[in-house]
């Protein structure tokens, strides 16, 4: 059964009283009058069983028992105060849900976010991906409508591909996004090397849903075209429901990908993946920091979208 402790109030008295060896200046520093300080000695007193002070004309003396339990009770007192800091501090924390199209989640914002954590240790980041934040995203033929399926009152800040056109929202475009073909360099050594546009007619196309430009033809389709390759059939290959799976794909070697280098920068830098093409078309979506009106002038809203905003115009593929 634990041991039932005194009241905190008389163990204040006490250590008051202690450090300073009068009632009177233990009174003056916990607000109260010397009468009230000798009574919480005399409670304490009481519910240990043991005098803790000797009273003398004008000052007062610690007992043996007194002087073996003070440093104890100091420790106590300071190990309480440090408890009260930490639950200061945790609830000072500021917490900013933020929702992010899931490929620019895990293939860039990820694997930056410490730079970030460094920078600003008061805000702590919530972070989910959710698909429904890309605007086109391909299913069996079918485009889904712009944000169909998210609740905007599910995270304070967005990072969404699409058109920026949000209702009611401040929109913030983030960069400019281009399309080639990326590939694993194991490609441009293999049997029938993949040196030229035309040389994907002997190579596995990868797709994958997001949709980079509007119109009815398929995004290999579109690419191919503008490179004057009429040969290659832009509808064969495996597909993938997630950018950041063809990506992986291709770094094993599987296949070629119609996708961004903005997405595939960790693994440009590394050498895992190569996009020698010069042919770069512009996507006809962009990514936005998409944030509430109501919120986007907070403190907190407008730290990350700084943060944010600079991190990526600094244009460097490693996130080191």
């Amino acid at each position: 059964m634990p041991t039932r402790l005194p009241p905190l109030n008389a163990l204040r008295a006490f250590e008051a009283a202690a450090r300073h060896f009068r009632f009177s200046k233990a009174a003056k520093e916990l607000h109260v009058t010397p009468g009230a300080i000798s009574r919480q000695i005399r409670v304490l007193e009481d519910f240990l069983g043991v005098a803790l002070f000797h009273r003398l004309s004008r000052a007062v003396e610690l007992t043996e028992a007194a002087q073996a339990c003070l440093p104890k009770v100091r420790e106590g007192f300071d190990s309480l105060r440090e408890a009260i800091e930490l639950i200061r501090v945790a609830d000072a924390k500021v917490v900013v849900s933020l929702a992010v199209a899931p490929a620019f989640a895990a293939k860039w914002l990820v694997p930056r976010l410490h730079r970030f954590t460094e920078a600003h240790p008061g805000i702590e980041l919530r972070l989910s991906a959710n698909r429904a934040l890309i605007d086109a995203l391909r299913h069996d033929g079918t485009e889904s409508a712009a944000g169909a399926g998210f609740d905007p009152a599910d995270a304070d800040l967005t990072i969404r591909f699409g058109t920026g056109q949000y209702p009611g929202a401040r929109a913030d475009r983030l960069c400019d996004v281009n399309v080639t073909p990326i590939f694993s360099p194991v490609l441009l050594d293999r049997e029938s090397p993949l040196r030229t546009p035309e040389d994907l007619r002997f190579h596995t196309l990868l797709h994958e849903d997001t949709v980079y430009f509007t119109g009815d033809e398929a995004d290999w389709a579109v690419w191919l075209r503008a490179a004057g390759v009429d040969d290659v059939d832009a509808s064969r290959g495996p597909r993938f429901n997630h950018a950041g799976l063809a990506l992986d794909a291709a770094v094993q070697g599987l296949g070629v990908v119609l996708g961004t280098p903005l997405l595939a920068a960790s693994d440009l830098a590394a050498g895992r993946l190569v996009a020698p093409f010069a042919l770069r078309l512009p996507a006809s979506y962009s990514y936005y920091l998409v944030t509430p009106e109501a919120i986007a002038d907070q403190p907190n809203a407008a730290v990350f979208r700084a943060w944010l905003l600079e991190e990526i115009g600094r244009g460097d593929d490693s996130p080191e």
